[in-house]
């Protein structure tokens, strides 16, 4: 009997928990806030907000002004005024975290407390974000009854960013994007609690920002004929509308049709006032002294030879051996200092073309006076010079992570791109200086996106870097960038920006890599909100299906629909899909050679990425007699520079081993390598094998006499998936990998007839 009651006990406790476990996991939807809050405690009933509710800015608490004046705009149509029920009240608290907020939603009453401004408008993005879309239509909605009011589930919420620098970075130099869309930009910032906003304003392609003293800086400068990336554009366009360069930033000069654009210093004293009172900080860039052919085309006295244009790898620099450039570099950061409110400015001083400047007698004559042994500490000299006029204007220098060759002071600080040299974040903290993470493999939002890529940038980790704890300190946040040589369009923009702004964004403010499963599933909730604010975001993968499928007898293409709401559409004559395409509606059943090309639509009509699947008949590969086969593959590792796998070199062999799978057993590798892996794949059972293949950079894989998968070339991490028709036993199978440097990923899954797709393992590697 007492085992009947412990029994009955175990049974009871274990529904409880499955019950609670259900009730958090619709908690977490319903709260469906990004970035997560750092503590968010649910609570029962919702707070009904309607053209009664009454917005209150406490006593003393006059310095939340701008953000009780975000709350007016956000919520149009409500008074000021005390009431005892249905209020909004903003407080000042000065026992709270900078930036840091403290929400409190109950049925009759929402309070927001805060020490400073900027926590105030970051407990309004929350709120708008619990608001859900009515939000944007809240014109519509508050004319109409209470039945029609935005809902907000009551819920207490404190919480603080991670870090205080959560930027993201736009280059508006290659391609120009005006005020109007920067505004645009900042509201999608402000809604994700990104605080710093970098404008990349000057390159090679075109200066941006009008500056007095050098009025032929923009009247010139600011326009350009068609360039090779502008080329690009316009052949992609041919298939992705999204490509096109938009008319309005074309304009005749001197009978030519030039591209361009900048802003005037008061357009940008505009932008800048429209950014403080979403709560984020403008931080200008003027690079210098390389990527300066927009300046030295017209002023090639600049540059050590007198001349502008393209040197040996990157554009012709700025001398740093001659008084004019200084005088010309002091000027222009005068009026930028001025301009610019932030405490910040950006010198660039990123890929130098520092060959330039040897062999010139001014700057073998400062070296000497200077007592500098290299180009690379010519550079230095140039950034402290620099640094010293930003100090005297009340400014600090940020760098990119060239600005330590040749070493650099410890009051400057230091944005970290390149992967490919993992020391530069310890050595500049051990130095002092503070660091901006900004990783190309996680943070450069102009790289190609596919299905992995958000979950990529979840996974940032901007400690993984080899610092220890007392370095850490120096860490004083994260950034995306985004650079535009390929990105021409507002909506192009958007495509590679989100969602993967979601990702970052909680990286910023809370922690990546926490809880994927908990974060994609409020991504999911917040695609809704992305339409609602019309946002071009780039939808998640369709899945079921094999890009290059094959067939014996027949085959059946299977497509998953990753979210409710969307159509998918295909053709077959090879056509790209529009809104009047077929609909798949279900399963289709293939008897011969086809090219399908599908997408999918949002209701908006919006499409998605095309996939293009190729079904090709085949007969099965027969296999290979093998008399004793042993485990494993046999690996090759070449410690050199290749573009391409197929210029690997035998004559840089540096190793041979046998790996047991797709591994690399090189205890450390060179920055820069080849590999090999070599052998059999032993097929368990006849039929149709799929195989996933996904590498940075490039790989190309073999079965049997044939290239498989061709995913050559340098690229960041892309996956390319295909099929074969393989008879049961062993078959020859190579891959070849080259890593070109700032990282490497090197995956390679398969899914037999009758299984599901997993990694390769050891059970069917044979040499």
């Amino acid at each position: 009997m007492n085992n009947f009651i412990t029994l009955k006990l175990k049974i009871t406790l274990v529904l409880v928990i499955c019950v609670l476990s259900t009730f958090a996991q619709q908690k977490d939807v319903a709260y469906a806030i990004i970035p997560q809050p750092v503590k968010l405690v649910p609570v029962a009933g919702s707070f009904k907000w309607t053209t009664a509710t009454k917005l209150v800015l406490a006593a003393n608490s006059e310095s939340l002004s701008p953000a009780f004046k975000e709350l007016k705009a956000t919520f149009t149509g409500l008074k000021e005024g005390k009431a005892e029920v249905n209020t909004v009240t903003l407080i000042l608290d000065p026992s709270i975290a900078n930036e840091g907020y403290q929400l409190s939603v109950e049925k009759k009453a929402v309070v927001i407390k805060a020490a400073s401004v900027q926590g105030a408008f970051w407990a309004i993005t929350s709120l708008k974000q619990l608001a859900g879309t009515k939000i944007f239509r809240r014109k519509v909605v508050l004319r109409k009854s209470a039945l029609d009011a935005i809902t907000i589930p009551c819920v207490k919420i404190e919480d603080a960013p991670r870090f205080s620098w959560r930027g993201i970075h736009l280059d508006v130099s290659r391609h120009f994007f005006d005020l109007a869309y920067l505004r645009t930009m900042i509201d999608r910032m402000s809604y994700y609690k990104f605080n710093k906003f970098h404008l990349h304003l000057t390159d090679d392609q075109g200066w941006r920002i009008e500056i007095k003293k050098y009025p032929e800086l923009t009247s010139k400068g600011a326009w350009r004929e068609m360039n090779g990336q502008d080329s690009s554009c316009i052949a992609l366009a041919k298939t992705n509308p999204d490509y096109a360069i938009p008319e309005k930033h074309f304009k005749m000069i001197d009978g030519k049709r030039m591209y361009g654009g900048f802003y005037t210093q008061d357009e940008m004293r505009g932008l800048i006032a429209y950014a403080d009172s979403k709560g984020i900080e403008i931080i200008p860039e003027i690079d210098m002294p390389g990527h300066m052919m927009a300046a030295t085309n017209l002023m090639p006295w600049l540059t050590s030879h007198g001349k502008g244009g393209q040197a040996k790898d990157f554009s012709e620099p700025l001398c740093p051996c001659k008084e004019t450039t200084f005088e010309f570099a002091e000027n222009v950061f005068t009026e930028i200092a001025e301009l610019f409110p932030s405490k910040y400015i950006h010198l660039g001083a990123d890929e130098v073309e520092k060959s330039s400047w040897k062999n010139v007698p001014e700057c073998d004559a400062l070296m000497k006076k200077e007592g500098l042994k290299s180009v690379d500490e010519l550079q230095s000299y140039f950034v402290r010079r620099m640094e010293r006029f930003f100090n005297s204007k009340g400014k600090k220098l940020i760098g990119w992570d060239e600005i330590l060759d040749g070493g650099v002071s410890p009051t400057a600080t230091m944005m970290y791109w390149r992967t490919w040299i993992p020391t530069a974040p310890k050595h500049a903290a051990e130095k002092g200086n503070d660091l901006i993470m900004t990783p190309g493999e996680f943070c450069y939002f102009d790289a190609q996106q596919d299905g992995g890529t958000l979950k990529k940038v979840y996974s940032f980790d901007p400690y993984k870097f080899n610092l220890n704890e007392s370095e850490k300190k120096f860490v004083i946040g994260v950034q995306a960038n985004i650079w535009t040589e390929y990105i021409p369009s507002e909506r192009r923009l958007e495509y590679m920006v989100f969602p993967r702004m979601l990702a970052m964004s909680e990286v910023a403010w809370y922690k990546g890599g926490v809880d994927w499963g908990n974060f994609e599933q409020r991504v999911q909730k917040h695609f809704s909100l992305l339409d609602a604010m019309n946002i071009n975001y780039r939808l998640p993968d369709l899945e079921g299906f094999t890009t290059q499928s094959v067939f014996v007898n027949k085959g059946v293409l299977h497509i998953n629909k990753p979210l409710a709401g969307l159509t998918i559409r295909y053709t077959t004559d090879g056509t790209l899909p529009t809104i009047q395409s077929k609909i798949f509606q279900s399963d289709l059943t293939v008897t011969k050679p086809v090219q399908f090309k599908v997408a999918a639509f949002r209701p908006n009509g919006n499409r998605g990425d095309v996939y293009i699947i190729n079904y090709e008949q085949q007969s099965y590969m027969k296999p290979a007699q093998l008399s004793s086969p042993k485990k494993g593959l046999k690996f090759s590792y070449y410690p050199h520079f290749y573009k391409t796998v197929n210029a690997i070199d035998e004559k840089d062999l540096a190793s041979e081993s046998i790996s047991k799978a797709i591994e690399i057993p090189v205890e450390k590798t060179a920055g820069s390598f080849a590999t090999r892996h070599k052998g059999y794949f032993y097929a368990e059972e006849t039929g149709i094998y799929s195989f996933a293949l996904r590498s940075d950079d490039g790989s190309v894989l073999k079965l049997g006499d044939k290239v498989f998968i061709d995913s050559d070339g340098m690229h960041t991490s892309i996956e390319k998936s295909a099929q074969i028709a393989l008879e049961k036993g062993y078959h020859p199978f190579e891959l070849m990998f080259l890593e070109g440097g700032g990282g490497y990923m090197l995956k390679l899954q398969y899914k037999t007839p009758s299984g599901k797709l997993k990694d390769v393992d050891a059970s069917v590697f044979f040499h």
